[in-house]
């Protein structure tokens, strides 16, 4: 059985990036194959990791919807079809990207299959990273599927660390069992401030390091460079792997 572990944070706390850094730490470590899965609406873990991506599993599902089925073609079979087209392969870790929330209409049946096939493809890979949006609805869609790790980012403020503990809340009220669950302050400079201990404290989430500010991120991100390729020596990617042996 894979080991799963999941991101979850507010827009802009650097999630996306530490979810590839992630990958690249796993790949590093000849811990693979790894299966990423992008299931955040606004997805970009692809700019990451330096992948184009053609296909979501929603624009899939969407088709499915409209009867965009051949003629002599079942919906299993067309289904299963455009959702292998639709995985991003390398040689050590493969891409799928859930894509947006479906429209109005009833999505039944399209919803079954796109289950049926996360359940077949998931068994095929030793580490599942999933890079989701602050609400995980789509981890639900795993449904076969614990969580061993959720790792929850944060900026050092305190209304990034109200919106963590809401994260952690939404969490336990998921279909899926959760192992453990640890917060990452991300984009710190110098030390914590006391007065965020405190709120770390009140909240009851477990810190278990943070990552200081990288002006090398800011510059990759400028110049539309992948983070996943940051160089060995870049803090960012240090704190992150220390951060990484302890939870892996």
């Amino acid at each position: 059985m894979a080991y799963t572990i999941a991101f979850s944070g507010k827009g802009g706390v650097g999630k996306t990036t530490l979810c590839g850094l992630l990958i690249r730490y796993l790949i590093e470590r000849d811990k693979y194959p790894v299966l990423a899965v992008d299931a955040d609406s606004n997805y970009n873990l692809n700019e990451v990791l330096g992948v184009a991506v053609e296909t979501t599993l929603g624009d899939v599902r969407e088709q499915m919807k409209r009867g965009q089925v051949p003629v002599g073609m079942t919906k299993d079979r067309f289904m299963d079809t455009k959702l292998e087209e639709s995985i991003v392969e390398t040689e050590k870790f493969d891409l799928v990207v859930m894509g947006r929330p479906e429209g109005q209409g009833c999505y039944c049946a399209a919803n079954t299959l796109l289950s049926e096939f996360l359940r077949k493809l998931v068994s095929n890979y030793e580490y599942i990273v999933i890079d989701n949006e602050a609400g995980m609805e789509h981890i639900s869609r795993l449904t076969t599927r614990d969580v061993d790790v959720l790792i929850i980012v944060s900026d050092p403020s305190k209304r990034g660390l109200q919106a963590a503990a809401r994260i952690k809340e939404l969490a336990e009220g998921l279909h899926v069992v959760i192992g453990d669950v640890f917060l990452v302050l991300n984009n710190v400079e110098g030390e914590i401030p006391e007065a965020i201990e405190k709120v770390i404290e009140s909240t009851g989430l477990k810190l278990v390091g943070y990552i200081p500010r990288d002006p090398l991120i800011g510059e990759y991100d400028m110049q539309g460079r992948p983070t996943f390729e940051l160089p060995p020596e870049s803090e960012a990617v240090k704190a992150a792997y220390n951060l990484f042996e302890k939870i892996i």
